[in-house]
């Protein structure tokens, strides 16, 4: 008998009979042919080397043994996802054809029926071991592979999630500059969307998968504010009717803006399918008084609604130009009050479920002159980010 440790790079078996002749008969072949080699006498011992490192690459297993016969433990090799992959020979003394046929269905490989020709058990061995190297290489490959395609994925969705971040944070500096408005924002809709997914009862086109999705996408809700002048935007006032109709356009400006890139991308993406609904979507009112196209009800996209009752807490509770931020209590019973006007039902009552989570997020990041004074270094960092993302342009010569 050769320890495992011997021979490196030749394959190593395992050899499982409760017989020392026929061990030791084994081991001499085996080793003739420069395999690596151990015996168990039971087993019991089997399973346990099987799994010893470094494993066998091939058991040949004796079925007539006391206590656990050679079935059960190909049963228990084959059961258990350490030991699956290794290929099990029966070599035994029963030969009649349903022992072979028995030894097949519980996971072997091969069946050879003493007394054995050892050209033919070698011959054997080989071929499984063969098989077994390209059983090993493809299923190494394969993982390889699904490694690479989820580390590509994550770069794809890092570039998503840090464009997003670096236009939102662009158009946020004229109405919030240099706050955490979209980062509240961001974990307002997460954190509300999970709770309505999560009811009992809840039937809907949004599942606990999209939650990450949506939440990135809600970062995009304003885009189209890029189109309204200072005096639009910033106007503490009511709003003529001319500026009011301006207002009015941002909306379906953010969405052919979602549009537009979507066809440059080459097709539908999630993240921009979801932040087209928020952009157009989230200055609707459920009662039908939104705009820009007064949709009522469920007629307005869930992740619209979603984001409306987020937009106005956070408009509720934080520092703006021209007004004062209200208790995260009081912004609740505004909320509440809300509801069925300018609010889903629905939402507002998962709303009442998670207002102390709400009001957490509100004084974790409340705007103060700190995080305003941080807030272009941000947006710098998210472009940087961005550009670093980014794959160079293919040269003239490709």
């Amino acid at each position: 008998m050769e320890d495992m440790l011997d021979r490196p790079d030749q394959p190593a078996i395992l050899v499982v009979d409760d017989t020392p002749e026929n061990l030791e008969l084994m081991s001499e072949l085996l080793l003739l042919d420069d395999y690596r080699v151990k015996v168990a006498s039971s087993g019991t011992s089997a399973l346990r080397i099987a799994l010893e490192i470094p494993q066998p690459d091939l058991i040949l297993l004796d079925i007539m043994m006391p206590g656990m016969d050679g079935y059960e433990v190909c049963r228990m090799l084959k059961g258990n996802p350490l030991t699956t992959a290794i290929p099990v020979i029966f070599l035994t003394a029963k030969s009649a054809m349903e022992d072979e046929q028995l030894g097949l269905d519980v996971g072997a490989v091969d069946y050879i029926a003493k007394p054995i020709s050892p050209p033919v058990v070698l011959a054997r061995v080989k071929s499984h071991l063969q098989l077994k190297a390209t059983a090993d290489f493809l299923r190494d490959k394969s993982e390889y592979l699904e490694l690479e395609v989820k580390r590509r994925t994550q770069e794809i969705q890092r570039l998503h999630d840090a464009t997003i971040e670096a236009m939102a944070a662009l158009v946020d500096m004229r109405d919030s500059p240099g706050g955490r408005r979209l980062l509240r924002i961001e974990r307002y809709v997460c954190l509300l969307a999970e709770a309505l997914i999560r009811r009992d009862g809840f039937v809907g086109e949004l599942g606990l998968e999209d939650i990450e999705v949506l939440g990135k996408s809600a970062l995009l809700h304003d885009i189209g504010k890029v189109i309204l002048p200072d005096r639009v935007l910033l106007n503490p006032g009511a709003l003529d009717a001319e500026d009011l109709a301006i207002l009015h356009r941002h909306p379906l400006a953010g969405r052919d803006a979602l549009l537009m890139a979507e066809r440059r991308f080459g097709g539908s993406a999630d993240f921009l399918h979801y932040a087209k609904e928020i952009t157009y979507g989230h200055h609707e009112h459920w009662d039908g008084s939104g705009f820009p196209q007064g949709l009522r009800g469920e007629a307005i996209p869930l992740s619209a609604r979603i984001v409306t009752l987020a937009y106005h807490y956070d408009r509720l509770t934080s520092r703006h130009p021209y007004h004062s931020p209200l208790a995260p209590e009081e912004a609740a019973l505004q909320i509440e009050a809300g509801s069925g006007s300018l609010f889903d039902p629905q939402l507002v009552e998962v709303f009442a479920e998670v207002t102390e989570q709400f009001a957490v997020i509100a004084r974790h990041l409340a705007d103060t002159d700190r995080s305003l004074n941080n807030g272009l270094q941000r947006i710098e960092q998210s472009l940087a980010e961005t550009i670093e993302l980014e794959p160079p342009p293919p040269s003239a010569e490709a």
